[in-house]
Order: C-alpha cells, then sequence, then structure tokens
C-alpha cells in the first residue's frame, strides 16, 4: 500500500511537471502580434516641444510616449483602478479572476472584470472583443506571453500608446494633446482621474459629446483613489470642483511649410527636430495673419528670423495661414518662392564699392539723367538729386547712383557675391545686366535673408539651417568687415516707421516693378528677419511698397522677438570715419573707373602681388604699372598710403586670413587683388 502512495505520488508530481512543461510550451508558442505600431510623425521645435503632428495612415493620432514621459499620478492612479497587482502577477492575476466568477456565480450577473492590464494590452494589440469567453482565454494567452518576453514597464508603455480615449484619439498624449492641451508630463489629480476613466468607454464618456457621463465617471475614480489612498481627502473633493473639459483641442500645426519641407527630406523619420522657437513662431503667424487681414484677397505673407551668430532659423511663416489656402493661396510656401527682390540688393552693391575702394559713404555721387547703352534707369519718383554722399543715396534708395557703381563694379562680380552669401539667384536670358542692381532677377526669401546674415556678421557667409545638428561651417566672405560695417551703420540711420521705436534696426525696404512684391529686411547685433508681400500668382498690388506695409510688419516682428534690440557691432579699426573734405582725392567724387582714360595715359596695372596669391609673411610689397599718379593704396577698404607718387608701395597686412588690396590711381582708375596670410 506504501509502495502504491509513493508511485502515486510520483505519477502526480511527474504529470503536474508535465502539465507546466506543456503550459510553459504553450504559452511559450503564442504567436505575438506587432508591439511596434505605426505613431505620428513629430515635427518638435528646438526645446522638444510638438510644432505639428500628422495622423497614422487610419486617420488616428497615436503619438509615441515613454512613462518618463507621463506623470507619475497618472500611472499610480491606472493601477490602483484596474490592476492593484500588477507589478507581481505574471500577466493573469488569479486572485481577481476568481474573485470575478465568484460574484458573477452570487449575483447572477457580471459584477467586477478579471482583466489585468496585460490583459487589456493584449486586446489592444488585437483588437479583440471582451465579451467572448474565447477571446478571454486568448487575452490570458497573449498576457502570459507578452510578460515573458517585455518589462513591465514595457507593458505599460504598450498601454499609455493604444489605450483608445474617443474618436480618433489614441494613447495618453493625443488625449492630453486634444482635451487639455498640452503635453501628459504634468496633470492634475481630475486630468488624470479622467484619462483613467476614459478607456473603459472611450465614446460613451467622450467629454466633448458626453460631458455628464464623463463627469460621473472621473469622479467614481477619484472616489476610489480617495478610499486607496493615492490621494487625499483635500485633494479628492478640489478635484471634483474641476469641470472635465468641454471641446476637443485643434493640435498644433506650427511652422506648416517647414514641417512639410521637413518631413520631404527625411519621409522615414518619426520625429524631426528643428532649430525654430516654438513660441516665437506661433507669435509671428499671428502677425501674419493680422498683417493682411483687410488688405483684400490674394495678398499673401512670408517672414522669416534667425539667429544671424548661429545660423539657426528661428521662426518661418510661408503664408498668411493654411486657412487661408483658397483666398490667400496659404498652401504656398512664400519663403522659397523666386521673387524680384527690388531695391534690397543696394547695400551689397555699395558694400562691394566700399571693399574695392570705388567709393565711401561720404564719396559724392551724380544723381542725374544717365545713359547705358540702352539702359536709361530712372529714379522711383523720377525726380533727381544731383550730387548727394553714397550714404544719403542708399538711405534715399535711389535707382541712378547705384546703377552707376554697378556698372563700375560690374554685374557678374554682384552675382557672384551673392552666390557667395549662398544665395542662389535665377537670372532669365545670357549675362547680368545692370538692372539685377534694381531686381532684375530671382531671389527668395531666404537668400535674402541669409544676405543679410551675411552683412549683419561682418561679411562673412554662413549658411541658414532650420533641422537641428545640420549647421554648416562659415562660407567665404562675401564682403570685408569694414564695408559691412559701413552699410550696417548707414542703414541703421534710415527712419522707421511711423510709430516704430528708433534705434532698433538697421534695415532696407524694397518694391519690385509693378508693386509685384513688398519687402522689408534688417537686423541688429544678433537678430535678422526678412518679410515679403505680394500675390503668389505675381499679379500686381496697386499701392504697395516696401516702406508702407512691409517695413512695420519687420518692426513688428522684432519687438515680438525680444524686449530690446541687440546693439550693432562698434566699427572695426581700419574703418576710416571721416568728412568727405578728408577723404583722399580719389574718394571724394565717385568716377566710373572702367578703363577709359584720358588719350595717352595707359590702363593702372597691378604687377604684384596676383589675385589669389598667397603671402609669406606679414609684409607685402605693391608693385604698380602704369597709371596716373598720385596713388592711393587701401587694405579692406582703409587707406594705408595716400597721394603718393611711388610705384612701389610696402605695406602691412593686418593679420592672418583674406585681406583686400585697391589702389585708385589720380585718373580715378583703380585695379584691385585679394590675397591670403597664413
Amino acid at each position: 500500500m506504501r509502495r502504491f502512495g509513493l508511485f502515486a505520488l510520483v505519477l502526480l508530481l511527474w504529470g503536474g511537471a508535465a502539465a507546466r512543461d506543456g503550459f510553459e510550451d504553450w504559452v511559450a508558442a503564442t504567436v505575438l502580434p506587432p508591439v511596434l505600431a505605426e505613431t505620428s510623425v513629430e515635427v518638435r521645435d528646438r526645446d522638444g516641444r510638438l510644432l505639428r503632428g500628422y495622423t497614422v495612415e487610419d486617420g488616428r493620432w497615436r503619438f509615441s510616449v515613454t512613462l518618463d514621459q507621463i506623470d507619475p499620478k497618472l500611472v499610480a492612479m491606472l493601477i490602483a483602478y484596474e490592476d492593484k497587482r500588477f507589478w507581481r502577477h505574471p500577466g493573469v492575476d488569479v486572485r481577481a479572476v476568481a474573485r470575478a466568477v465568484w460574484q458573477a456565480l452570487s449575483h447572477g450577473r457580471v459584477v467586477s472584470g478579471g482583466s489585468t492590464l496585460t490583459m487589456q494590452v493584449a486586446r489592444l494589440l488585437e483588437d479583440s472583443g471582451t465579451g467572448a469567453l474565447s477571446g478571454k482565454l486568448r487575452q490570458a494567452r497573449l498576457a502570459l506571453a507578452l510578460e515573458r518576453r517585455l518589462t513591465k514597464r514595457e507593458i505599460l508603455t504598450l498601454y499609455f500608446t493604444h489605450a483608445p480615449y474617443g474618436g480618433n484619439l489614441e494613447g495618453v498624449r493625443a488625449a492630453t494633446l486634444g482635451y487639455f492641451g498640452k503635453e501628459p508630463r504634468r496633470l492634475t489629480p481630475a486630468e488624470a482621474a479622467l484619462l483613467v476613466a476614459l478607456p473603459q468607454s472611450p465614446e460613451g464618456r467622450r467629454p466633448d459629446k458626453r460631458p455628464a457621463r464623463a463627469l460621473a465617471a472621473r469622479d467614481r475614480v477619484l472616489a476610489r483613489m480617495r478610499r486607496f489612498a493615492v490621494i487625499d481627502a483635500e485633494t479628492a473633493a478640489a478635484a471634483r470642483r474641476e469641470p472635465v473639459p468641454a471641446a476637443r483641442r485643434d493640435f498644433p500645426v506650427l511652422a506648416a511649410h517647414l514641417a512639410d519641407r521637413a518631413r520631404e527630406a527625411a519621409p522615414f523619420a518619426p520625429v524631426h527636430e528643428l532649430t525654430v522657437d516654438r513660441a516665437v513662431q506661433a507669435r509671428l503667424e499671428g502677425l501674419a495673419a493680422r498683417a493682411v487681414q483687410g488688405k483684400g484677397d490674394h495678398l499673401s505673407i512670408a517672414l522669416v528670423v534667425a539667429d544671424h551668430a548661429t545660423g539657426e532659423v528661428l521662426a518661418s511663416v510661408g503664408s498668411a495661414g493654411l486657412g487661408a489656402a483658397e483666398t490667400r493661396d496659404g498652401f504656398v510656401d512664400m519663403t522659397r518662392a523666386l521673387r524680384s527682390p527690388g531695391s534690397t540688393l543696394k547695400p551689397l552693391v555699395y558694400a562691394l564699392a566700399f571693399d574695392r575702394g570705388l567709393a565711401h559713404p561720404q564719396t559724392l555721387i551724380d544723381d542725374s539723367p544717365v545713359r547705358f547703352g540702352p539702359y536709361v534707369p530712372q529714379n522711383f519718383d523720377g525726380r533727381f538729386r544731383g550730387e548727394v554722399t553714397v550714404a544719403r543715396a542708399l538711405q534715399m534708395s535711389l535707382n541712378i547712383p547705384v546703377v552707376r557703381i554697378t556698372e563700375a563694379l560690374g554685374p557678374a562680380h554682384l552675382m557672384a557675391a551673392l552666390r557667395r552669401s549662398g544665395a542662389e539667384p535665377a537670372l532669365q536670358g545670357g549675362q547680368p545686366g545692370l538692372a539685377i542692381a534694381l531686381g532684375g532677377l530671382g531671389l527668395t526669401l531666404e537668400d535674402l535673408v541669409q544676405l543679410y546674415a551675411a552683412l549683419a556678421r561682418g561679411g562673412a557667409a554662413r549658411p541658414l539651417h532650420w533641422r537641428q545638428g545640420a549647421a554648416a561651417a562659415p562660407g567665404a566672405d562675401v564682403t570685408g568687415a569694414v564695408a559691412a560695417w559701413q552699410v550696417g551703420q548707414i542703414l541703421s540711420e534710415i527712419a522707421p516707421p511711423p510709430g516704430a521705436p528708433r534705434d532698433w534696426l538697421a534695415y532696407k525696404t524694397g518694391t519690385s516693378y509693378g508693386h509685384r512684391d513688398a519687402w522689408a529686411l534688417g537686423y541688429d547685433g544678433r537678430h535678422v528677419a526678412g518679410v515679403w508681400l505680394g500675390r503668389p500668382d505675381g499679379t500686381p498690388v496697386p499701392g504697395a511698397f516696401g516702406g508702407e506695409i512691409a517695413a512695420p510688419v519687420l518692426f513688428e516682428a522684432f519687438q515680438l522677438l525680444k524686449p530690446a534690440p541687440a546693439d550693432l557691432p562698434p566699427p572695426p579699426a581700419a574703418t576710416l570715419l571721416v568728412r568727405n573734405a578728408d577723404l583722399p582725392q580719389p574718394l571724394r567724387r565717385f568716377r566710373a573707373r572702367d578703363g577709359q582714360y584720358r588719350s595717352g595715359a595707359s590702363r593702372l596695372e597691378l604687377a604684384y602681388p596676383p589675385d589669389g596669391a598667397v603671402l609669406g609673411g606679414a609684409e607685402v610689397t605693391i608693385k604698380l604699372r602704369h597709371g596716373t599718379p598720385p596713388f592711393t593704396l587701401l587694405v579692406d577698404g582703409a587707406p594705408r598710403v595716400t597721394a603718393t607718387r611711388d610705384r612701389v608701395l610696402p605695406v602691412m597686412l593686418p593679420s592672418a586670413g583674406f585681406s583686400r588690396l585697391s589702389v585708385i590711381d589720380g585718373a580715378g582708375a583703380s585695379v584691385a587683388a585679394t590675397v591670403r596670410r597664413p
């Protein structure tokens, strides 16, 4: 008998072990559904805040989330309410199942459920029902398998990613953004309790559709949390006084055009991190909408703001808003559209003239009728001022003086400088003509902001960038530091628009031919911005002047950017700050230096050093051939030798790097070379 009992015990143990092993094999053989679900593509600002999201393929909002991004009180409430032994059970809570069965038998109906959070995750992953016994068994098996392959934190993360919260909101981040307008990192007890209650009946308790049911369900959660000591009585009472949200909030759609560009550039990236500042972007989008309000249909606007020290784009507004798609072509990104820049290139023309020794801000230049072959430029108002200083010609935006200087520079040099700034000018036809100085080519707003950023940086180009981590190294110099400072000083003395603060910006406006484009670009010691207004289809906007409609927007944009401007830099040490009467003779009056001299005179030549030479030290000897003395030598736009008749001119270069050497003779002819000192 004892032998039989021992045999039975062994058989029982063996059977139990076999059953256990069979059960383990059964669980191990479970085919798991995909746990990596598609989540909404996110475009975030420089601080990780959501700028724009995109629904997943089935039109749902489902954002990725981690437990670290969720308020701990929501996690605590969920576990206390749904699955108190979550951290201890293996996926199925036998005690809870037994209790549910006993209550159902005792009451003749289902009183409580036995599903664990892991079983709920299993149901969400397979999108299976909750009522059928076969479905419950499948969920139990899948829950056991999930617990063997995932950590508890990973299972909770799956819950907070897939839980339904009503409508097309799936996951806790979609819910908090949709109902509360914020991320789930910090929640009130009332908000957390509502989020615990909603997944049990997401449509029946939607606060925007059925607020009374949502309120009652939330309060039941709060009562249980009070009973379980998750929150105290005072907190529960205060939470019950908090209303449930009456409507769903719109998901942010900020920097919409830039967000689309980011997606197009990296279509498989789940997250795009931009350099944009969300708060600045929102304020400037509001400014853009106000700026076109009441100004007729089809008028659009674009703004770009950047930190010219780093090249980071802080805000990019491509239109008055996607909501204005029909009336104002709001879907068109006008920051990238090729348009005529009007007078906005004049600062660059003058900076190049200063850099090459052709002019100084106090040089007198003739504003009178002139013809260049078939081309007869006119001032915008049709008037002539006679002799004015170059500084005044730029401040008044006179056309004839800038065309005279462009003719002396050569239009190809202006095009080359634009390309050095990072711009990509579009030119119809063949060779560039003099009209490019007045806007006879195509540039984008981004091109122009990049150009003005180079002027603000002392002439050094640095490509703008809007994707974090995509900063490019500074490029070639567009102009020398002295010339860039001189232009900035001139622009800073232009009177601001009526009502705008003085001494804020170095800025320039422009209006293209036929009033098709109104521009304003400006910078202070740290930031640069550009504004464009016009019609995307290129039709004229009667009466639209850059100074009248774009400049006020530019100044307001800077005021929305920061409370006070950053000071412009002081003049470089080599800057020549004198009156016209104290300038070297060749710089007192501008004369075209195009190689046409008095009969019998030979053209001035720079025999040494050649353009592009790399020198061995700081001292260089300039050697001249031909030309008419006296000669004036400038280094980076600053006179070093004046009124000399010598043709051999020793000079010390200021520092390592590139230097621009310019020589002007007594007849006004000039030659120049760029050299580099290691």
